[in-house]
Formats: structure tokens, sequence, C-alpha cells
């Protein structure tokens, strides 16, 4: 039995430091954009991430693509 992945939708997810906790370690916050084509590539994806977390007050950490995908027997 054969199984297709299909991507059905992709969001991009940055996580930003909003500082360090009491014992010095660092707290992340994401901020996430939906509606991301699926088909967009990699290195676009973590262009756009990089260019928004400019905007924000805090620094960038990582920037993720999560996709959400349909799997089709076939």
């Amino acid at each position: 039995m054969a199984v297709n992945k299909i991507t059905a939708s992709s969001s991009l997810r940055m996580e930003l430091q909003h500082g360090v906790d009491d014992s010095g370690n660092p707290v992340y916050r994401n901020r996430t954009v939906n509606n991301i084509k699926p088909a967009a590539a990699a290195q676009d994806v973590y262009d756009v991430g990089a260019a928004l977390a400019g905007l924000q007050e805090n620094p960038l950490n990582a920037v993720y693509q999560v996709d959400v995908s349909r799997l089709e027997v076939v």
C-alpha cells in the first residue's frame, strides 16, 4: 500500500528571545504568519522570517516552516 503526502497548508513561525528568566535561561516567544505557500522554497521562507524579525523589538532565535499534510492511500 503506497501513501502520498500532500501538503495542505504551511505557516512561518519566528522564535524570538524575550529576555531571560530568574535562572538566566533564555525565554522565547513565537510569532506565526499563516497562509504561506506550501511550495515556497526554504530559503525564501527564511528570508521573509528574517526580514519580519527585523521589525520586532526582540532578537530572532530561529525560523520554522510548519507544514500540515494530508496522507492519501494510492
